[in-house]
């Protein structure tokens, strides 16, 4: 009875090679790369360590052992640093010129000098252009107060440039120009920390840093880069606290007796993740974004939920047996409070100036009549009078569909098939530094770096695959951070639109870039050969796009060039 027993038991479960196995449907995806589960140390599968650095670059050039170790160490901010101050030079190089008021900056500097002295944005003549840029300069502003249909954070910051340096091109594009080239830098570090490499975190950067939108957005007191720049700063924030997250995690776990870290239920479903600073950083940021402009509440929605499933996904690798659940009971309410209750409260603190002040555009709307037949009157009358501001600015926005000359269809952006000229002259030879006898052409074109971006829509397709069928969290938090700047724009399509609009997700572009010429150069172990001829197409392709950045760089900045040369970088008929 006894061994029918046992054999019956024995029958009935499954051999050990077949325990091991991984779902059938894991298995059927295997043929598209789909990796099985690694059932290593649990620690190392939460927080992956960086690579130990090598100095074997270092020793080439002469650095002893100690030396070599140290700079290896040191390069994983020298290299950040340096690629930084490449973009720099580039960005602030003649910062001034042209010496004009070109496209949107009839706007927002303006507004940005007038939040300066009112603290709300007043009323400039028309004739205002040219008296800021005439000898002497003028300044033709007056107190009454003017509809404008941007919130103030980004204004406020191209204010500080103007309070520093003048009512002048420099002063009011030195903000932006600071604030691009500071993006890439973490755009260095977001690569690095995501992809554990500081040679590809470098190149994401460079890549950045030669792009012809971002360069040009750099350059012009616009609004979008600065959306852009708190918005890959809420980024990186949420990065460093999934690093630390994961690593309390790991910390909690319990040691096998080979002293390997295996899943445990009780941490995965019950530790409490606790004080998450840089979370609290991130929601302050992507209120920064939003209170620039309202395209940066779209990422404060992606991102807070990618946040969430960042802690799902790191529970369930903890052990936790009801990851979802876990997370909704434990994480979801936190996170809420730490990104929208924070970015909301620093959208309303971002126009303190137009409640401090009376002379605000509806900022005594709640004391007219009409404002007294509203609702809510319990309400302060500035907050009320706030509300009714916002709802009139979204009616504006989403009402917008005045013809433009250079609007553009998203489905056109990653092919770059309509830029934006900023500002164009064609001076006589002999005017404006021309010395071409068939006359010149200067312009100023948001144009992208057309190698960079034409290859970025393939890398698009390889963080996509990686994503959905390798379970990489890198790329579906790229894939993310491009789709949460650019999707919403096919929701108006009927409204007047641009392509620079884009610059927003631009750095993930980036990001994906490096991502894919990663994968060319091939991963650490591969063989020489293999990882040579990797290395030569990548490095020719970096070549390509930095020399594709050099030969429109005129356009970018506004130099003059002969009118030949300007025809010959008109590559589409939609870009003239």
């Amino acid at each position: 009875m006894t061994s029918d027993t046992t054999a019956t038991d024995a029958a009935a479960q499954p051999a050990p090679e077949l325990a091991d196995q991984p779902p059938v449907w894991q298995r059927r995806l295997r043929r598209f790369g789909y990796p099985v589960r690694s059932q290593g140390d649990v620690r190392t599968r939460l927080v992956p360590a960086f690579p130990e650095p090598s100095g074997r670059l270092w020793a080439v050039f002469g650095a002893g052992p100690d030396a070599a170790a140290r700079l290896a160490r040191w390069s994983g901010w020298a290299g950040p640093l340096l690629v930084t101050l490449f973009a720099g030079v580039l960005r602030f190089w003649n910062l001034g010129s042209p010496r004009k008021v070109i496209f949107d900056e009839t706007y927002y500097p303006k507004d940005a000098w007038s939040l300066l002295q009112y603290g709300y944005e007043g009323t400039w003549a028309k004739n205002a252009n040219d008296a800021l840029v005439g000898h002497p300069p003028q300044l033709l502003l007056s107190p009454e107060h003017s509809y404008v249909v941007h919130p103030p954070m980004g204004k406020w910051l191209i204010a500080l440039g103007e309070w520093a340096f003048g009512m002048n091109p420099f002063g009011w594009r030195f903000m932006v120009a600071l604030l691009g080239t500071l993006s890439v830098l973490l755009v260095c570090r977001i690569g690095r920390r995501m992809m554990r490499s500081t040679a590809l975190g470098c190149l994401a950067g460079t890549l950045l840093a030669v792009d012809g939108l971002h360069f040009v957005m750099s350059r012009t007191a616009l609004l979008d880069l600065i959306v852009m720049f708190w918005v890959v700063a809420a980024f990186g924030a949420l990065l460093v606290d999934r690093d630390r997250t994961r690593a309390r995690l790991a910390a909690a776990l319990p040691l096998g007796p080979d002293h390997v870290a295996r899943p445990d239920e009780e941490a995965g479903d019950r530790l409490r993740l606790g004080w998450r600073p840089w979370r609290i950083v991130a929601g302050l940021c992507l209120g920064l974004s939003a209170a620039t402009k309202w395209n940066g509440l779209y990422y404060l929605a992606a991102f807070a939920l990618m946040a969430v499933l960042w802690d799902v996904a790191a529970r369930r690798t903890a052990g936790a047996r009801r990851p979802f659940r876990s997370a909704l009971r434990r994480d979801v309410l936190p996170a809420f409070g730490a990104t929208v209750v924070v970015a909301l409260a620093t959208y309303l603190a971002s126009w303190s100036g137009w409640i401090a002040t009376k002379g605000g555009y509806y900022r005594d709307w709640a004391t007219t009549p009409d404002g007294r037949r509203g609702g809510w009157t319990w309400l302060p009358d500035w907050l009320r009078s706030l509300w009714h501001y916002q709802t009139e600015v979204y009616s504006f926005h989403t009402g917008l569909t005045t013809p433009h000359t250079y609007q553009s269809n998203p489905w056109s952006w990653l092919v770059l098939g309509r830029p934006v000229s900023y500002f164009y002259e064609d001076p006589k030879a002999g005017q404006d530094g021309c010395t071409a006898a068939e006359g010149c052409a200067r312009e100023v074109l948001a144009l992208g770096t057309p190698l960079l971006w034409w290859a970025a829509c393939f890398a698009l397709l390889y963080v996509l695959y990686r994503w959905l069928f390798q379970r990489d969290w890198r790329a579906g938090a790229i894939v993310c951070g491009v789709a949460a700047g650019y999707l919403p724009w096919f929701l108006y399509q009927e409204r007047t639109i641009f392509l620079f609009y884009a610059v927003v997700f631009v750095p993930f572009l980036c990001l994906a870039l490096a991502m894919m010429i990663g994968a060319i150069i091939g991963p650490p172990g591969s063989a020489e050969r293999r990882r040579t001829i990797g290395a030569v197409g990548a490095g020719v392709l970096v070549l390509l796009i930095v020399w594709n950045f050099i030969y429109f760089h005129p356009l970018y900045t506004g130099m003059p060039i002969p009118k030949s040369a300007w025809h010959n970088r008109m590559w589409f008929d939609t870009w003239v």
